[in-house]
């Protein structure tokens, strides 16, 4: 009757085959149901009556087992995505899932993370110079505090990404829609953005001085506290967008909103009558 037992569960196993948490599972069950038999045949109880009782007694297996195996399949996931304190400069995660992955302080100099979702991943204090996130999806990353420099973010998916604090000399972002980013006390000097759309993106405390915003797209925007000496949003749409440059004794800022260069733009009447407020030259600007 034992090998009745056992062809019972491996029908019922089957489709788990090669789950190390489900063997585990089907071996335990497999002496529990013969200890359980032997003491119905003791009781008196025939062989077929012995065989029925026991597995009536084990209730909803199927459901237990997929338990089980979903909660070892996190597991491992887990485990695998865990690249923390790692030299992995030059790697290639083209194309990977990796939710929530764990790459702290490694190394990725030069990797390629292109096409790859790394929802919920964190890079805090990495190495990722001139990494390739092209086409990825950093949706809720934190890429805060690290070296970005020349790390190229081609038509990525950026939403509620965090790249404070960090380094990002000739990174370069062309294609992108920035939702509700975080990029607040970053000198983005030499940063390159094309043909981007910036929405709810916070840019406080952050240095924007001789930086480049033609013809790009602004809604919602934050610029508070920013340094913009010199910035250009010429042909730039502007709506909803703040300038403030919170409480100070001085005009140093209202200076810097004059050197701005706004020509061919066009704002909504909110944001126009805040930097007409700061003396901007709105001279060549529409107004909808």
């Amino acid at each position: 009757m034992n090998q009745k037992l056992t062809n019972y569960l491996n029908g019922v196993f089957a489709p788990y085959d090669g789950i190390r948490s489900a063997a585990e599972l089907k071996a335990d069950l497999l002496s529990d149901l013969e200890e359980r038999y032997r003491e119905l045949r003791a009781e008196g109880k025939d062989e077929e009556t012995a065989f029925k009782l026991t597995i009536e007694g084990i209730g909803d297996i199927e459901q237990t087992i997929l338990e089980v195996t979903n909660l070892s399949r996190s597991l491992e996931r887990q485990v695998l995505t865990n690249f923390s304190a790692s030299n992995l400069a030059k790697s290639d995660f083209a194309g990977v899932t990796a939710h929530k992955g764990q790459f702290k302080g490694s190394a990725l100099h030069g990797s390629d993370f292109s096409g790859a979702d790394l929802t919920g991943s964190t890079f805090k204090s990495s190495d990722i110079r001139e990494a390739n996130f092209d086409g990825a999806n950093l949706t809720d990353c934190t890429l805060s505090a690290l070296d970005l420099g020349n790390a190229s973010f081609r038509k990525t998916i950026l939403v509620r990404t965090n790249f404070s604090k960090s380094g990002l000399d000739g990174a370069k972002f062309i294609g992108v829609r920035l939702t509700d980013v975080t990029l607040t006390m970053t000198d983005l000097r030499k940063t390159i953005f094309e043909s981007c759309l910036f929405d709810g993106v916070d840019f406080r405390y952050s240095d924007l001085r001789g930086q480049s915003f033609d013809g790009q797209t602004f809604v919602g925007v934050k610029f508070d506290k920013t340094a913009l000496s010199e910035a250009s949003f010429r042909g730039a749409t502007l709506k909803n967008v703040s300038f403030q440059s919170g409480f100070t004794f001085s005009k140093k800022y209202y200076r810097a909103i004059k050197t701005i260069c706004f020509d061919g733009a066009t704002m909504d009447k909110l944001t126009f009558a805040a930097l007409k407020g700061m003396e901007a030259d709105l001279s060549k600007v529409t107004v909808i």
